[in-house]
């Protein structure tokens, strides 16, 4: 009887230590939860209309995440176009204790202050929209980037303008039977601007489609200065136009300003193509302005942004983020005509 008395006493000894084990454990757990998470987000121009887009995505994912008990703070920055303010910016964040920051370049080339100064303070760095070199990427384990492959984008774009000009003759003003396009570019060197540009021809061509240049003009993303160029090109161009190829909506748009403001119907209007998908753009293909856009899914990038940061915080939940590879983050695009506008618009 002694001996079971004892034996009682140390199997109720194990399972109070147990029980211990576990809710110290809990309670460890609870604390990473509760931990405060200071994101840091900068972007190159707080009026780019994708980036307004993304960002309030990415402030109303952080609001649902603090519903749910998630202690998040953002302090927000623009760069408004200048790499050296934003290298200041980001040493600011850092200095008031952001622990990971979420980082649009303006010069995509130059990251090297940036990721210096985080590698210093040990503070993670998320990149996104505006993709750095890879090898700058590579250079520290806690650098990460969140987008999408502008090359995909500029191969849909082509395939949009393709398949309108493959499916309706009356685009071929002057008979000749080939393509004369002009295309608006984002910035000078930009990647994207880049890419975009070269591949949306080379998919009209690998389409079987001849083509025929008029000329490139460079309107930086912006809505006016696309405006401004397309008054020119209208002017030495005039109704040889057959095909806008723009990189974004905003010079899309800017492209279909001007036609308005020249009062030209659009009936005796070429094809104009942006990408992007924002909500104007969207608008302007329900409106019958724009013939097609690429979407590029602010949305789910906030999103994974958003939860990338919390992860690169907590080291936690790594393998939950959607095309994540280790590195990158890359949303698919969709082309978006007046097909399918209706699953991309939001009603009021």
């Amino acid at each position: 009887m002694k001996h079971n008395k004892y034996l009682y006493k140390i199997r109720f000894l194990l399972i109070s230590i147990c029980i211990l084990a576990s809710l110290i454990g809990c309670q460890k757990m609870d604390e990473d939860e509760e931990k405060e998470i200071q994101i840091g987000v900068v972007v190159y121009d707080e009026y780019d209309t994708f980036l307004s887009g993304l960002m309030e995505s990415f402030m109303n994912g952080v609001s649902e995440e603090s519903k749910n008990g998630r202690r998040i703070t953002v302090k927000r920055y623009s760069a408004n176009g200048s790499q050296i303010t934003e290298n200041e910016q980001v040493e600011e964040m850092i200095e008031k204790g952001c622990n990971v920051i979420c980082v649009n370049l303006v010069d995509r080339t130059d990251p090297t202050m940036i990721i210096e100064c985080a590698r210093k303070a040990d503070v993670p760095v998320i990149f996104f929209n505006r993709e750095l070199v890879e090898k700058d990427l590579q250079s520290w384990n806690k650098l990460y980037y969140v987008g999408a492959d502008a090359l995909e984008s500029g191969i849909m774009q082509g395939e949009i303008a393709a398949n309108i000009w493959q499916s309706d003759s009356s685009y071929d003003r002057n008979g000749d039977h080939m393509l004369q396009y002009v295309v608006l570019e984002g910035e000078a060197g930009h990647q994207d601007s880049i890419v975009r540009s070269e591949y949306s021809v080379q998919t009209l061509v690998d389409q079987g489609i001849t083509v025929d240049k008029c000329e490139s003009s460079i309107a930086n993303w912006k809505r006016g200065q696309a405006q401004t160029k397309m008054g020119q090109l209208i002017h030495k161009y005039g109704e040889s136009i057959e095909l806008v190829l723009c990189n974004n909506d905003d010079m899309a748009l800017g492209a279909i300003d001007e036609y308005v403001a020249q009062q030209i119907s659009k009936e005796k209007r070429p094809i104009i193509v942006g990408i992007d998908g924002t909500s104007v753009g969207l608008q302007a293909v329900i409106d019958g302005d724009l013939q097609g856009t690429v979407y590029n899914d602010k949305e789910g990038q906030a999103d994974a942004m958003l939860h990338l940061a919390i992860a690169a915080v907590t080291g936690k939940n790594f393998d939950q983020l959607p095309y994540f590879d280790g590195k990158y983050i890359r949303f698919p695009y969709v082309r978006i005509t007046e097909n399918n506008i209706h699953d991309y618009i939001i009603e009021e």
